[in-house]
């Protein structure tokens, strides 16, 4: 299958062109990743999806993970249900090639280099904001596919309280619980959340280790952030959140229980000063960790741990110059792991960056360069960005940029016994990418090309250089090329959005398709309101990809459509109803892994919107 549900597919794409997120929303809204501080979203250069509070809340998903795998560009894969091992694709970069921050906050595995998407809480999130493209000049090593910045809510008007409650199918059930508020200089946001499930089985026929009992997961989390303005212009901050996830998993070890133990911490404090009307200061101390356990039933003290901390030190200058803005960066990064089973990967490094950025606006003209120097046990590594963007007026604008970037080589690629090369070099990646975007208020369309070439790319080669067997290997050339397309309108009383989303991601060594990542995959959505009654459709679709590198393990394409409805029982008080998966369509995220068929999910939301 090319492409699944074609007709419907075509017909769709042709009446909408374009993507989940809402593009209008995007627009009106105020970002803050794509330059590290606040601008409006038309001032912003970089290709940027933000996606709101409100289609968090109705999406009634499981994991962030699910709400991403809707936004244009991004495709994810998955060993299982919400609670399992999760890989999310931005542009067809791979999962340790994104970098992902909560709050500001890099997380991460300094071991695999990956996120740990399965324990980011859903329920604490307020925003989410998608850069696509390198970012490496602004956030260091590993934002060769872009930046997704995960935002929890802020502390803001008068003392509110808000929450929700929720079940659904395989026995899902979901609380969360949230006050905020601000006054007398002081701003406040505390919340916290439970979820548990039954799940399904994690693997299929045919997969190693193949169980067909269900693998459920629990996840309980609490956030919080607080504020206080010493003086007009100087405020010192902190905010924590922790999350610990509990999931089961299909091994091959034996007729017992097989379980992981997740624990994902942040923790940060912050003094921002605005010295003088031109000159804004913020110094920042952060730290993350991710831990993560493997046990079984037979063996609950632990069969092995493997636990990963950062530590950042930001120190972050904005200088107004007239109506430009300068800004000047420093961050000292440290990153230790320990492991139970591989002494070899109980190491740490650290990398000290120093970066400027230039953001310019001249009437119809807009402007931003910058460039970052990072020094390491890897070397020293210089990356730079520029971008342009002109008004053409009557809605009209045209964006281009270019851009290098790197990723630094994972502590497993370094030093895992049997398998890293401690010689291993960093990945480099030379982005080009042109847009054009029109807003007529009514209507919304974004179109973007790009092409990111990669070189020096890790993988398992063999043989390996003066071994046997095989290893992690800069042996590889990849090229991440493709066009997004997005817009949004209404007819009828009819909200019409959707995306589509054209790419070659492809191993220039071997000419193969990238592994899970597919050629073509779009996605359309449709709501109305009737009175206090809102309704919604969702279209995903997906063509085919392969499992593997050597692309023999093909994976089908699919089509999956959910519903949702929305009950505005009173201003406080609202009713959440969602069907997904309505034709119970079968489908693979990762081989001989499950998905879940079709769903239900309902929930009674108070103070959410």
């Amino acid at each position: 299958m090319n492409f699944p549900v074609t007709r419907q597919a075509a017909a769709v794409s042709l009446a909408l062109a374009f993507a989940a997120p809402s593009f209008a929303q995007a627009l009106d809204s105020v970002v803050v990743t794509a330059n590290r501080m606040p601008q409006r979203a038309v001032d912003v250069i970089a290709d940027t999806t933000v996606i709101h509070a409100e289609e968090i809340a109705r999406s009634g998903a499981g994991s962030v993970a699910d709400v991403l795998r809707r936004q244009r560009g991004i495709e994810i894969a998955r060993n299982g249900s919400a609670g399992a091992s999760t890989s999310v694709y931005l542009r067809g970069a791979n999962s340790n090639q994104v970098v992902v921050l909560l709050d500001g906050v890099r997380i991460g595995s300094s071991t695999s280099g990956v996120a740990a998407w399965n324990a980011v809480p859903l329920g604490a999130i307020d925003r989410i904001e998608v850069v696509y493209g390198p970012l490496t000049t602004l956030y260091g090593a590993d934002a060769i596919g872009g930046v997704i910045q995960i935002f929890t809510r802020k502390g803001e008007g008068s003392p509110t309280v808000s929450g929700s409650v929720g079940a659904g199918s395989n026995a899902t059930r979901k609380a969360d619980a949230s006050v905020y508020g601000a006054g007398s200089g002081l701003r406040y946001a505390f919340s916290a959340g439970y979820e548990d499930s039954d799940g399904f089985s994690a693997t299929r026929p045919g997969a190693f280790g193949f169980n067909p009992d269900e693998d459920g997961y629990r996840r309980r989390n609490a956030n919080g952030q607080l504020s206080y303005a010493l003086t007009p212009g100087h405020e010192i901050g902190a905010q924590f959140l922790h999350s610990d996830l509990h999931a089961q998993y299909d091994s091959g070890t034996g007729p017992y229980d097989v379980n992981s133990q997740q624990d994902l911490n942040t923790a940060a404090v912050y003094l921002a000063s605005q010295f003088t009307s031109d000159w804004r200061s913020t110094v920042q101390y952060a730290t993350s960790s991710d831990k993560l356990g493997n046990f079984t039933s037979a063996l609950p003290s632990g069969a092995s741990q493997i636990n990963t901390r950062q530590d950042e030190l930001t120190w972050q200058n904005s200088i107004a110059l007239g109506s430009d803005t300068l800004q000047l960066l420093y961050t000292h990064r440290k990153e230790d792991v320990e492991s139970s089973s591989n002494a070899a990967l109980t190491r740490a490094r650290i990398t000290n960056s120093y970066a400027a950025a230039y953001s310019a606006k001249r009437g119809s003209h807009l402007f931003d360069v910058s460039a970052r120097h990072d020094r390491s046990i890897y070397g020293k590594k210089n990356t730079g960005a520029a971008g342009y963007g002109y008004n053409f007026g009557n809605g009209w604008r045209a964006t281009a940029s270019v851009g290098t970037s790197f990723r630094a080589p994972t502590f497993n690629e370094l030093y895992f016994p049997g398998y890293g090369l401690p010689t291993n070099q960093p990945e480099k990646g030379r982005n080009r990418e042109a847009g054009l975007r029109y807003d007529a208020g009514k209507v919304q369309f974004d179109a973007t090309l790009f092409r990111n070439r990669l070189t020096d790319m890790i993988v398992s080669a063999t043989p390996c250089p003066g071994r046997a067997g095989s290893c992690a290997y800069n042996v590889n050339r990849a090229t991440l090329e493709g066009m997004s397309l997005a817009a949004e309108t209404r007819v009828a009383g009819v909200n019409l959005r959707g995306s589509i989303d054209w790419q070659d991601p492809k191993d220039e060594t071997t000419g193969k398709q990238l592994a899970r990542r597919a050629k073509k995959h779009a996605s359309v959505h449709a709501d109305t309101t009737w009175g206090k009654l809102k309704t919604g459709a969702e279209l995903q679709l997906s063509g085919e990809r392969f499992d593997d590198a050597a692309n023999r393990n093909r994976l089908g394409g699919y089509g999956l459509l959910n519903l949702y409805t929305t009950w505005q029982i009173t201003p406080d008080v609202s009713l959440l109803a969602r069907l997904d998966n309505v034709a119970d369509k079968r489908h693979e995220l990762a081989r001989h892994y499950g998905t879940s068929g079709r769903t239900w999910f309902a929930a009674l939301r108070y103070g959410i919107r």
